[in-house]
């Protein structure tokens, strides 16, 4: 029973590595292109960092949206199966 409970464990946390690591990364690179972009002109408001990393996050998400619940179905139906 607890080898059954942590492999779900495993297989849970490794989804939600799987899923959301687009979405981090691409909002890594925005506000590193941002904060680049801020350190040459010497501008240094904060929504000029905040403003572009949200917007490019969320076109992120509407674009990985049916990837993103077609992962987490799988892995869903796998540990409905796997407990019937």
């Amino acid at each position: 029973m607890n080898d059954m409970l942590v492999d779900a464990l495993g297989s849970a946390f490794t989804v939600v590595l799987v899923v959301s690591a687009p979405i981090l990364i691409i909002g890594l690179v925005v506000s590193l292109v941002t904060s680049l972009l801020q350190a040459m002109t010497q501008v240094q408001e904060q929504t000029l960092s905040l403003v572009p990393r949200l917007l490019a996050m969320l076109v992120a998400i509407l674009f990985l949206m049916s990837w993103m619940l077609s992962e987490i179905m799988t892995f869903a139906t796998e540990m409905f199966s796997a407990t019937a």
